[in-house]
Order: C-alpha cells, then structure tokens, then sequence
C-alpha cells in the first residue's frame, strides 16, 4: 500500500458529502475534522504518525454519529498524494472540502539553519497543499463545485525570529491560495486561507512561561486561541454562507495584526 495505510474506517458512502482534512490527528487538523464532521461532511483525515491519536480523532467523530476515516499520508510525496486521490477519492466519494492544515517546524535561526531544515517544512507546509490543492482541483473542476482552505499562520503575514522557514511557507501559501482562487473560481470552487495566531497546540505548549507572557501581551483579546476557534472559521468558509468569499485570508489571531 506504499506508505499509506488506512485506519478506523467506516464504509466508503460514495454520495456523501466529504471533506479531506490533512494533519488531521490532533490540534488544529482534529478540531476542524470533529466541526466538518459535525456540520454532516464524511471526513477523511490524514496523519504522517501517532496513529493512536488518529483513531482517536476518527473514534470521537463516530461516536457522535458522524463519518470519518484516518489514512497515513506524507503530502510531500506528491507520487503518494496523487496515489491517495486515485485510489480513495476520485469516483469513489463526493469531495466537497480539502483542508490543507499538514505542517511542521524545524525553528532555528537563519545563520545556523541546514538546508534540509529550510526545504524539509517547505517540503511539507507549501509543496505538500499545492500537491493536494492540484488533485482536489482536477475532481472539483469536473464536478464544479467545491471548496478548499489552507491553513497559514500570522507568521506568515509578520514573520518571527527562528522561524525563516516556516514563515517563508506560511508566506508563499497565501500566494498559492489568491492564485489558485482566480484559476478556479469559473469552476465554482472556492479557494480561501486561514491564518491563525497564537494558539493552544503542542507546539505552543513548549513555549516558557516568559515566552507566553510576552506573546499574549501584544494579543488584543489577551488570550491564546482554541483549535476550535480556527475549526470555527474553517467551517464557516466551507459552508454555504460563504459561497461568494474567494481568495481571502481570514485572520483568526485575536487582533494580532502584523
């Protein structure tokens, strides 16, 4: 199966409305997967490890009456990316939504970043949702319809000490999205970004208590965000209400404005 597996699974409805959330095990990426599902999509998440907090992710969702299945899935493979939208997708469900929240981090200051650190989170956080944006949009065009959201950051749109590359790709995805939401929007399917601020992840859980202090002192609202709250904004992009916003970035960052 190459280097995807599936997990958890409940049976493939083929006219089910179904949104692909990538990163979708924990976090951000499982906040969004629970309120897609919520909202009557069938979510198709993907997670590069932690399996166990897949199958949680998928367990939680069907245990509130909703569907969902797990699938590894390294997007920056774009051979596996296209294999995954082969063998998953295209004539097999009703793809309604992708996500594209997969990322990593490789912080380190720029003097002393490795070039695999540089090209591995570009590799991943930028390469990876153009991959996926590029077999969504091959489907939604024929069926012309549908909806896409990647997920940026407020680094992208101010950038921050120790984090050239992920700032560098969190950049280049809102360009990838204006671009990619004036190719498509003759095909009725919309393409938006969300950038979220400082929220409360795994990787916001290692910063010192100094570091938080300082962060959310520049915060307006004077708190972290919630995954939900990024889940939230997501859910609304992808809804009809939001049936005429294309090309737009939705800062869910509590007024941290760069």
């Amino acid at each position: 199966m190459n280097n995807m597996a599936e997990i958890m699974s409940t049976a493939h409805a083929t006219n089910f409305p179904t949104a692909v959330v990538t990163g979708g095990s924990r976090g951000i990426g499982g906040a969004i997967a629970k309120a897609l599902a919520r909202d009557g999509f069938q979510v198709f998440l993907t997670y590069v490890s932690r399996p166990d907090e897949a199958k949680n992710v998928v367990d939680d969702i069907t245990a509130a009456g909703g569907r969902a299945k797990a699938f590894a899935l390294n997007v920056s493979d774009s051979s596996a990316v296209a294999d995954f939208f082969g063998r998953e997708i295209k004539d097999r469900v009703n793809l309604a939504v992708l996500v594209n929240n997969a990322g990593i981090t490789r912080d380190g200051f720029l003097v002393r970043m490795k070039d695999e650190d540089f090209d591995g989170v570009l590799a991943v956080n930028l390469r990876g949702a153009f991959a996926c944006t590029r077999e969504a949009a091959k489907i939604m065009s024929r069926n012309r319809a549908g909806r896409i959201v990647n997920i940026s950051s407020v680094v992208g749109q101010m950038g921050n000490a120790g984090q050239v590359n992920y700032a560098s790709a969190k950049a280049a995805l809102l360009g990838l999205t204006k671009a990619c939401a004036k190719e498509l929007a003759s095909r009725n399917v919309t393409v938006n970004a969300v950038a979220p601020g400082f929220i409360e992840t795994d990787m916001t859980a290692a910063l010192s208590g100094e570091s938080r202090e300082s962060y959310t002192a520049i915060i307006p609202l004077k708190r972290m965000g919630t995954p939900q709250d990024v889940a939230e904004a997501v859910a609304f992009l992808v809804s009809d209400k939001a049936s005429y916003i294309t090309g737009q970035i939705l800062a869910v960052n509590g007024g941290m404005y760069c």
